[in-house]
């Protein structure tokens, strides 16, 4: 699965997370070959992702629509979209790509703001918009399809380990217990 990284005007405010920096050595303008690892990483100031280098990966091959940076029927892509930022650059990305035919799932659980009040509002309004706002979890299996592949144990595997609250943790107000 191929991935895309933008670091935010990287000068100002820094690099991005040293956690995630091993699945992004490497990357240049061409396809990558290592699983996992991103295929363009670029630094950026507009807010939203999609910017030249990242979208020149996704042009449609018909010339009116590459021309316009659309996507013409049948090449439109699937794209997730996780980051921080939510009502500013996960928010401008997703419009972006969804302005230019694709179909956009926003990974709730992978999305966070300096403000927390921001997130629900931008999710809401992504939700309007068309974007598909689910969870990781959801989407991986969707992604996977199909319970006897080798994926869908690791995914077991991961969930296992997650520091991340679970639904069983919380009353029925969401409260955690």
């Amino acid at each position: 699965m191929p991935v895309y990284a933008t670091t935010q005007n990287r000068e100002k405010l820094g690099s991005t997370c040293s956690e995630l920096m091993p699945y992004l050595q490497g990357s240049s303008t061409s396809s990558s070959d290592t699983p996992g690892q991103a295929v363009e990483h670029v630094d950026k100031t507009a807010f939203s992702m999609w910017v030249p280098q990242i979208a020149e990966h996704f042009l449609a091959s018909s010339v009116g629509a590459a021309a316009k940076g659309d996507a013409a029927k049948g090449d439109a892509h699937e794209i997730a979209i996780v980051g921080i930022e939510t009502h500013v650059c996960v928010t401008q990305t997703a419009l972006d790509l969804l302005d230019h035919g694709h179909k956009v799932y926003v990974i709730a659980d992978g999305v966070s703001s300096c403000n927390p009040h921001e997130v629900p509002v931008a999710l809401q309004r992504l939700r309007t918009q068309g974007a598909i706002v689910t969870t990781s979890e959801s989407w991986l299996f969707e992604v996977m399809g199909d319970a006897s592949i080798s994926e869908v144990e690791r995914e077991d595997e991961i969930e296992s380990r997650s520091s991340l609250p679970r639904a069983d943790d919380h009353d029925d107000y969401g409260e955690r217990s």
